[in-house]
């Protein structure tokens, strides 16, 4: 799976967020509920057009932009 696939930013949409699959729910949204201790399953029966890949795809997002922030700061 290739997050890039999945998050998307669009500069009219939240404010240029990267969002999920065009949709109105943020990667930040996504991660600040894991970060409250919401369970995948949790996120999913709440929001149900949402997939597990959509999940997935949120983390492995925000591993990256680390990955990218810690290189630049070198």
């Amino acid at each position: 799976m290739n997050y890039k696939d999945i998050i998307t930013i669009e500069p009219g949409k939240r404010g240029g967020k990267p969002c999920i699959r065009g949709m109105r729910i943020t990667v930040y949204d996504v991660l600040d509920y894991l970060a409250s201790g919401m369970t995948h399953q949790e996120i999913l029966k709440a929001f149900p057009y949402l997939q597990e890949e959509d999940i997935l795809a949120c983390l492995s997002y925000a591993a990256d932009r680390e990955r990218t922030t810690l290189a630049i700061e070198k």
